[in-house]
């Protein structure tokens, strides 16, 4: 659609002039726009397949996990759900308000911005807009430039299952991005850097919206001397180097204990050899490419960095640049003032780091940003229990990477700068509603009469308050 300032703006008057209406909608009427997303995403799987491997060279298969299937999986749990979400919370009393009955009701936030990025353009457009409808907003959604692919395709879902002033696609550069987000909308979901978050959410206070967002940070992975270290290696490898290692919860390095750095760097590289070479050469039908030149070009930069300041380069990293492919790439010895150590790699470059003793890796993974996700390999419940407790992160995934994000009984979400707010499940339902403390007073006997005035005679009443309250 036309991203004009003025088109922009009147799309905006639209939805919020609708949002009444969508807001009465029932858990019926929600579920049935839900089952249409559903079967809108069925009828165009191929178009989104070959839409993503357009973009970064998506094996089918991974896209299907990854993508596809996580969409349609949430919204068949907030099909499954919404009925039980929408309905009022009881909630106790204290004694002043005794004989009241309360309520914890869930009220749409309105009208909604969801702003996503390129690594899983797919899922993290529509993942966020499950909960957002299930909630009963309005919601104008922007894809990033970056996957025109897949941008293409998703603005024909979207123009094909709703109408425009419920929910609308606006495709454009950063400056249609900034005009969004100078419009009043009631919350803003973003995903994306800790840089641009920063942006967003300045945006969002100009009008007092409320946010949520999912940003990213170098995540750790911790491997103990009590781990399995081929199940470490196995899980590490698959979760670096999925998506050719952008992902927002990829580990972005590891601690090994220095006794066993050998033997882990060995076994990770044997299984990056089994999950994406054949016969010594990469296998590019499994294994993405980087999304740009210049994020192509952000990566070689880091690593040259890395390895001018004495890193070891332990599997090598093969920079094809006419096809946009970094192959897997291992790093020991790594300067931890090098610039791998100071900015989200999001790239197929792995630091192993080693430590003497655990505190060591705890002082360092305490001593940066909160990640999005801390990874623990270990087979001793002290060292989970030690590392979990001297630690924050977003999340916490146990022997083993990723998979946390798949359970829509959890929460996801960041903490500081790798992000603020939930998502997934009653989690994103929540993100996108107000929770609305409902009260109602007896209509036969109202105790509150009895701190009205006048006040002379009331000594008496004020110190039973007192010890009530």
């Amino acid at each position: 659609m036309d991203s004009s300032i003025t088109t922009l703006q009147q799309l905006f008057e639209k939805q919020k002039a609708n949002a009444l209406t969508v807001r009465q909608t029932t858990a019926k009427q929600r579920c049935a726009k839900l089952r249409k997303l559903q079967q809108a995403i069925h009828a165009l799987e191929s178009e989104i397949y070959a839409a993503l491997k357009a973009d970064l060279r998506k094996p089918e298969f991974e896209s299907a996990v990854f993508e596809v299937h996580v969409v349609q999986g949430e919204i068949a749990f907030a099909i499954d759900n919404l009925s039980e979400w929408m309905t009022p919370q009881r909630v106790s009393s204290n004694m002043v308000n005794m004989l009241t009955r309360n309520r914890i009701g869930y009220e749409p936030k309105g009208n909604c911005l969801i702003i996503a990025p390129w690594n899983y353009p797919f899922q993290l457009l529509l993942s966020p807009l499950v909960s957002a409808i299930a909630a009963g907003n309005c919601c104008v959604l922007k894809p990033s430039e970056l996957a025109p692919a897949t941008s293409a395709v998703l603005a024909k879902l979207i123009k094909q299952t709703f109408a425009e002033n419920e929910v609308a696609l606006v495709e454009g550069d950063v400056a249609v991005a900034t005009t969004l987000l100078s419009l009043p909308f009631d919350h803003i979901f973003f995903t994306g850097s800790t840089a641009i978050g920063k942006v967003v959410m300045q945006a969002a206070a100009q009008h007092l919206a409320s946010v949520t967002l999912e940003l990213g940070g170098k995540s750790p992975a911790v491997v103990t001397p009590h781990a399995d270290l081929k199940k470490a290696a196995d899980k590490i490898a698959w979760g670096k180097w999925a998506n050719a290692g952008q992902t927002c919860i990829a580990p972005d390095y590891v601690f090994v204990h220095e006794s066993q750095q050998n033997e882990f760097v060995s076994l990770l590289k044997a299984s990056v050899d089994k999950l994406y070479f054949q016969n010594k050469q990469l296998n590019k039908e499994d294994y993405g490419k980087i999304i740009s030149a210049r994020h192509f070009s952000r990566l070689k930069n880091l690593w040259e960095d890395a390895i001018s300041k004495g890193a070891k380069a332990e599997l090598e990293g093969v920079f094809s640049e006419s096809d946009g492919t970094i192959s897997p790439a291992i790093l020991t010895q790594v300067d931890r003032n090098s610039r791998i150590m100071q900015e989200e790699i999001f790239g197929p470059i792995l630091p192993v780091l080693t430590y003497k003793n655990s505190s060591e890796a705890i002082a360092y993974i305490r001593s940066h940003d909160k990640p999005l996700a801390l990874y623990v390999f270990s087979n001793r419940n002290s060292e989970i229990k030690s590392l979990l407790e001297k630690t924050s992160s977003g999340g916490v995934c146990v022997n083993d990477v990723l998979i946390h994000l798949s359970n829509p009984y959890l929460p996801f979400g960041g903490v500081g700068p790798s992000g603020t707010g939930g998502s997934h499940g009653f989690f994103g339902f929540k993100a996108f509603s107000h929770e609305r403390g409902i009260m109602y007073q007896n209509r036969f006997f109202d105790i509150g009469k009895i701190v009205y005035p006048p006040y002379k005679r009331k000594g008496i009443i004020g110190k039973i308050l007192k010890r009530l309250m």
